[in-house]
């Protein structure tokens, strides 16, 4: 087993640390706030994101947005993660990803498709507090968040749409949607339309 070593270090230095997915999603969604602000092209955004997902180590994420400002302080980056549920993020990368049926979603869950779709389906999902945040990035993407009926849905951002029906209670759970659509949509709705 080779052990990884930080560029020019000798063999008395320490091996570089190994990056998790967190750290890879921590860059993602750094990498698509530098793009929207302007601070990168498409090109440049392509390139660091195939370079953020094939890095191995904190060192090479480092050298994918060490010249984008990082998170400001008190931000979701720096947040202490809250406790719960192992789970939080899905990813697809010039694919498709689903998550339907009976599972436990966290209160802070986020969702990035690069050129590909998503179908979140809340109906059945176990809601871990009063209120839930999706974070959704759909680059060249359509990302669906179905809801279940009496949800109160909040939702803002760029290329977010809603379509939900009924008025829920004053008390009901809310799901609160940050979304970024760039050459996509992010669609929330409480039912599948039937063609």
């Amino acid at each position: 087993m080779s052990v990884e070593q930080s560029p020019g270090a000798g063999p008395e230095a320490a091996p570089a640390l190994r990056a998790s997915d967190r750290d890879r999603d921590e860059t993602l969604v750094r990498l698509h706030t530098a793009f929207a602000e302007g601070r990168l092209t498409e090109a440049e955004l392509d390139e660091r994101i195939e370079c953020a997902l094939a890095a191995r180590t904190q060192d090479d994420l480092a050298r994918v947005a060490g010249d984008l400002p990082s998170a400001a302080p008190g931000s979701a980056a720096h947040a202490t993660p809250a406790p719960g549920p192992v789970g939080r993020l899905q990813f697809a990368y010039k694919s498709s990803v689903r998550r339907s049926g009976r599972w436990r979603l966290p209160e802070r869950f986020t969702s990035v498709v690069y050129k590909g779709g998503s179908l979140l389906d809340l109906r059945a999902a176990e809601l871990d507090g009063p209120v839930t945040t999706l974070r959704v990035i759909a680059y060249k993407s359509t990302v669906e968040v179905l809801v279940p009926p009496g949800v109160r849905v909040e939702s803002g951002g760029m290329g977010v749409s809603a379509d939900v029906q009924g008025s829920p209670a004053a008390d009901a759970p809310v799901v609160h949607i940050q979304g970024l659509a760039y050459k996509g949509a992010i669609e929330v709705k409480d039912r599948i339309r039937r063609s």
